[in-house]
């Protein structure tokens, strides 16, 4: 069975840096699109970074020029670097891979077939 696994959520204060990393034993991350997505308590769930398998990348504007998505193809490993952070982020973030192979997606979540349990982001005023 494969299932992403997100690690290195926290409780931040304000203008804090975290950085969350992904993995998922069985999928070469590097042959699709893989991505960030959160949802905080009363909120819908949101994507927040994307990166298609040619390296090509999506961000919300919310998070735009504060978060950065990256992937290390010999880790196997998916990273999302925040920094500046703001108490709006606080949210659980979930690491997500697209179903199909080689695809330039629109970080939709409906073209995610595998989620991560999640991992949350606190960040204090």
């Amino acid at each position: 069975q494969v299932q992403p696994v997100e690690s290195g959520g926290g409780k931040v204060q304000a203008g804090g840096s975290l950085r969350l990393s992904c993995t998922a034993s069985g999928l070469t991350l590097g042959t699709r699109s893989m991505g960030w997505f959160r949802q905080a308590p009363g909120k819908e769930r949101e994507g927040v970074a994307c990166i298609a398998w040619n390296a090509f990348t999506y961000y919300a504007s919310s998070v735009k020029g504060r978060f950065t998505i990256s992937r290390d193809n010999a880790e196997n490993t998916l990273y999302l670097e925040m920094s500046s952070l703001i108490p709006e982020d606080t949210a659980m973030y979930y690491c997500a891979a697209d179903s199909e192979l080689y695809r330039e997606g629109n970080c939709l979540d409906t073209d995610f077939g595998y989620w991560g349990q999640g991992t949350q982001v606190t960040v204090s005023s």
